[in-house]
């Protein structure tokens, strides 16, 4: 950084006034995002492809505010200005922010539809504060005194980090929805006098509105510019690719996606500070993190764990530092700095484009992750760590031969990783990928040969399954989700799974296949409730069941009953009711509607009183739909439960224990509740499960347990302090942590 110590006193009153004008802007960016995706949650639920998708918008928005700084940065400080502060005074006048009315989307317009509703809802006001950072750097360096102002970008990287922190750990927790609005419209307004002062600031170093210099411009050629472009897309599509492959693939853990999106922003910290031994040092290193940590980039089906989760997030983390300073280390002059800046925004808004909208569409799996760890490998500085070709003086025939056996050594050993990892002989495993990745750092030096030894440790750690699996056409990928169809031939079993969870199981004997499964056995809370349901509400019951699954639940239908299902993703329903698929529905309920789009919204259309039973199973992965489980939520249940109604709602969880949530919305509501955990002693298919089941009517829950008293009926432990609704939740105080740590 610039030796503030040694600096006139007016020129560090300045240094601080610019970067506390960036930090505060770059603070308020990465705050908003997550409010405005926790407002538009309970209409848009929680899968990773929402926050992809609002990070798109995010991306474009920059990239908007990147180049309105570049068209306006040769222009007198005192226009800028006058411009600059006249547009966020207009755009504050959009404040404070609400969530645009926008009518709900048909089935598979979701891609199209989650943008445009981010896009209205804080569209003009995060489009002015993104202009921040490079206009702001572009002001300090119009004194000439001033010196390189590019650390000030670092400094811009570490208030967004702290701002996206602040959300989750500070402003979630303790403020409503509507307070969190009002904070931060106050820090816009704040915003607004700082950017005042830096302007009056540079105005009077300045000279009364004399133009910036253009004369020390420097060209730029287009190779320049599209290496810029290669070097901002692939840390920040590996970002939201990390992402999805983490929550889909690996482990779906709360609040995880902020650890990918957080060490992003901080890899600007240490790359963009000539000063920062780190950043020297990582990029250093970084090769060898990626061929170490990229070779389970193709890992699917969470066979991976905690352990895989580190690797992917040190390897985002090493790498972005590394290509980031790739592009510090050819930064042009300040004349060319909002150009430069223009780049690197387009740059990190192509990433997001193809991993937001194209991959989820190409795609059956998270294809896009793998794609960008070999586009890392070709991008990073490559050189060896030690110079053994010259030790032994190779000539070029003797070094072509050289690069030929370590490859052809890497793809052997690919072949017996893989034979390995079937066998489950970790030991080995673990031997053979440090094999390949030996080679591969032998091979530093000579990038393509790095990239190919790289690709054949992805596909010996987990690529050939993966890749079989594409190729046999058994998974197929929607905007919520990655669902993959298997044969267990050797237990007679049908699963589907979605991410790391099993979303539903099927015996294939046709003398066993209309037998729950899962989390859905006859001793289940579910299925206690629904196989005595014609003794509690009679012959004629009327059941609705949120979250479509492959159909389980429809075996449970009986004479006279009838059944509505409510399901958000048309792939599902394609699983349920195929030919090749699952057979619960075809066979047990062959009649049943299936109402396709977020239940909550669609339930809100039906009349009241609808059901004697309502199950809510809509959790998708182990992340939370939370605008399942709040209040409002609740009041739209218990309208459309009948009087005596039962109210059914899963909650197992690896991560986070919803019991206490639970237990508050049930006593707010006015309902009965009891707990069944159905977790020991479990037949053949059934997975352990916790349900609890909810009632108005405290004798319809007392009968429940009376018929069936062969089972060990639970009392809820005590509510939530804080009742969850649409204004204000927070999962921190459940988030189990010793579940986490003994992944």
């Amino acid at each position: 950084m610039s030796d503030t110590a040694s600096a006139p006193p007016r020129a560090r009153t300045a240094r601080l006034l610019f970067v506390a004008t960036i930090l505060a802007g770059s603070f308020l960016l990465f705050l908003v995002q997550p409010l405005v995706a926790r407002m538009a949650l309970p209409r848009l639920g929680g899968a990773p492809a929402v926050w992809n998708s609002a990070m798109l918008v995010y991306q474009a928005l920059l990239l908007g505010g990147y180049a309105y700084a570049h068209a306006i940065g040769r222009w007198p400080i005192a226009r800028q200005a006058t411009v600059h502060l006249g547009l966020l005074v207009l755009a504050g006048l959009t404040l404070p922010i609400a969530l645009a009315d926008l009518p709900a989307p048909s089935p598979g317009f979701e891609p199209l539809w989650v943008p445009l509703l981010f896009l209205l809802t804080i569209g003009p006001v995060f489009f002015v504060v993104s202009a921040q950072a490079p206009l702001m750097q572009r002001w300090y360096a119009a004194d000439s005194g001033a010196g390189d102002p590019y650390w000030l970008y670092a400094a811009s990287n570490l208030g967004s980090f702290t701002g996206l922190l602040a959300y989750p750990l500070l402003f979630e927790p303790n403020l409503s929805l509507g307070a969190q609005s009002w904070v931060w419209s106050l820090g816009y307004g704040v915003l607004i006098l700082l950017v005042a002062a830096a302007a009056a600031a540079r105005w009077r170093a300045e000279g009364e509105g004399a133009p910036l210099a253009p004369a020390a411009a420097e060209p730029i050629g287009w190779r320049r510019t599209l290496l810029w472009l290669a070097l901002a897309a692939v840390p920040s599509g590996l970002m939201l690719s990390a992402t999805t492959h983490l929550t889909t693939d690996i482990v779906a853990m709360p609040l995880l996606w902020v650890i990918p999106l957080g060490l992003y922003l901080l890899s600007f910290v240490f790359a963009f500070n000539a000063r920062s031994a780190l950043g020297h040092t990582l990029a250093r290193v970084a090769p060898v993190v990626l061929l170490l940590a990229g070779g389970m980039a193709m890992v699917s089906q969470g066979s991976g764990g905690l352990a895989t989760a580190f690797a992917t997030v040190l390897m985002l983390f090493v790498v972005a530092v590394a290509l980031h300073r790739r592009l510090y280390d050819d930064r042009p002059s300040p004349a060319r700095l909002t150009y430069f800046y223009l780049i690197m925004s387009a740059g990190g808004a192509l990433g997001g484009l193809f991993t937001a909208l194209l991959a989820p569409v190409i795609f059956d799996w998270v294809w896009e992750h793998p794609i960008l760890v070999l586009a890392a490998a070709a991008l990073l500085p490559n050189r060896p760590l030690v110079a053994w070709m010259d030790r032994l003086g190779l000539d070029r025939a003797g070094r072509r031969i050289s690069i030929l056996v370590l490859l052809i050594l890497a793809t052997g050993l690919s072949g017996l990783l893989y034979r390995w990892l079937v066998e489950q002989n970790d030991a080995l495993v673990l031997l053979g990928m440090l094999g390949i990745a030996w080679c591969g750092i032998l091979l530093l030096g000579h990038r393509w040969a790095v990239v190919a030894v790289l690709a054949m440790l992805m596909l010996g750690r987990g690529g050939y399954q993966t890749l079989w699996a594409s190729i046999e056409g058994t998974r197929e990928r929607s905007y919520f989700g990655i669902y993959t169809v298997r044969d267990q031939d050797y237990a007679g079993l049908r699963e589907l799974t979605h991410g790391t969870t099993l979303h539903g199981l099927q015996f294939t004997d046709p003398a066993e296949r209309r037998e729950p499964t899962t989390y859905y056995g006859r001793d289940s809370g579910v299925g206690a409730a629904l196989g005595v349901l014609p003794q509690l509400a009679g012959p004629e019951a009327r059941v609705g069941v949120v979250g479509l699954g492959v159909g389980t639940l429809a075996c449970y239908r009986q004479p006279g009953q009838a059944w509505d299902f409510f399901e958000i993703d048309p792939a599902v329903v394609d699983f349920s009711r195929g030919e090749d698929g699952f057979t619960f529905l075809r066979e047990c309920t062959p009649d049943a509607p299936i109402h396709i789009g977020d239940a909550r919204l669609v339930l809100e259309t039906l009349p009241d009183a609808r059901f004697d039973a309502l199950v809510i199973d809509a959790f998708s992965s182990d992340a939370i739909p939370l605008h399942l489980v709040t209040s409002e939520a609740f009041g739209v249940y218990r309208r459309k439960l009948a009087e005596d109604g039962l109210l059914l709602m899963h909650i197992s969880n690896r991560f986070i224990d919803l019991r206490p949530v639970v237990a508050a919305l049930a006593e707010e509501h006015g309902m009965t509740a009891i707990l069944r955990s159905d977790l020991d002693k479990l037949g053949p298919g059934i997975s352990p499960s916790i349900w609890v089941v909810m009632s108005p009517d405290a004798g319809r829950i007392a009968r429940l347990i009376a018929v069936r008293r062969d089972l060990e009926w639970e009392r809820l432990p005590a509510p939530a302090q804080s009742l969850w609704t649409d204004d204000f939740a927070s999962i921190l105080p459940f988030i189990q942590w010793q579940s986490i740590l003994g992944k």
